[in-house]
């Protein structure tokens, strides 16, 4: 069996980049997305960085298409050593303005779609006793933010998985590893940017503080010194180390502000961290305030 690898959720953002570079470093890369008519950032780079990738269809909530591109990979190469399960979406929105729909929407792309992927291949991985298997997730599984607790909470869930997952087959010769990026600029803080419906409404009692908090995101995301190259990196580190870690945290943010939660007693953290986003965001405006302010302009 070739070190080959399945990534999910390639045709933009981190997966793309993570295909060319795993296939730049001698993987036998299967770059899949659910919309194969997506593909051509990827053939472009792929083109550009002279690296040749297998494109297929997956769509992690579509089983017959986990099935079928799981089959055609052990076909042509008679396993498989790796799986980075990328694919996943965002919602942004106070919980009160996210509808139930939303929510199952996210959950069943981020958390069961991933599990959905992992079971169809973990069969083969066992037989062959190895491989890698690489979840994608978040200084958001780590810590939650507000207007975005729907995400963080399938993050969250990602985080308990790998790390449940990880103690059940690596005995198997099986190592599971959680990438852990920090706030980065990707499409899904522009073209692909999910809001809830409710949230950007204007008579939400949330939507002032809601759109500040998207600015402040927004100004985070612009600042940020990481790169997709920086988590395709982490990535590698992760397929190819003899002991793979547990986590692989990207970005000096992420490891400053989970460093000074593990350190600082828990309330003094919430009050210095939390309590200064919370006050930028609301600018010490009460729920009340808002409320009627809210009611009033719907009168």
């Amino acid at each position: 069996m070739s070190d080959n690898v399945l990534i999910t959720g390639t045709s933009s953002g981190l997966g793309l980049e993570m295909a060319v570079c795993l296939a730049e470093r001698g993987f036998r890369v299967y770059a899949t997305m659910r919309d194969l008519r997506q593909r051509e950032d990827l053939d472009a780079k792929a083109a550009r960085r002279n690296v040749n990738l297998e494109v297929l269809r997956l769509d992690v909530n579509d089983q017959e298409s986990i099935d079928q591109a799981v089959s055609t990979i052990v076909d042509q190469c008679g396993g498989i050593y790796g799986l980075v399960n990328n694919a996943g979406i965002g919602m942004r929105g106070y919980f009160e303005d996210v509808s139930d729909a939303e929510i199952r929407n996210v959950f069943e792309t981020n958390v069961f779609g991933t599990m959905a992927v992992t079971r169809a291949v973990l069969p083969h991985m066992r037989a062959a006793r190895r491989g890698r298997i690489v979840i994608i997730s978040s200084v958001g599984g780590r810590i939650g933010s507000l207007g975005n607790g729907v995400y963080c909470s399938t993050k969250f869930a990602l985080e308990g998985f790998g790390e449940s997952l990880r103690q059940e087959v690596q005995p198997l010769g099986i190592y599971v590893s959680l990438v852990e990026p920090g706030v980065i600029m990707t499409p899904i803080f522009g073209e692909k940017r999910r809001r809830a419906k409710a949230a950007t409404d204007a008579s939400s009692p949330y939507y002032a503080w809601f759109m500040r908090e998207e600015k402040l995101v927004d100004a985070v995301a612009r600042s940020s010194g990481i790169t997709p190259d920086d988590v395709a990196k982490a990535v590698h580190r992760a397929l190819t180390a003899r002991r793979p870690k547990s986590r692989y945290m990207v970005g000096w943010r992420a490891r400053l502000v989970t460093a000074l939660r593990r350190h600082i007693p828990g309330e003094l953290f919430e009050r210095v961290y939390f309590g200064e986003i919370i006050r930028r965001v609301t600018k010490d405006e009460s729920p009340e305030k808002v409320k009627q302010e809210a009611v009033g302009s719907s009168q």
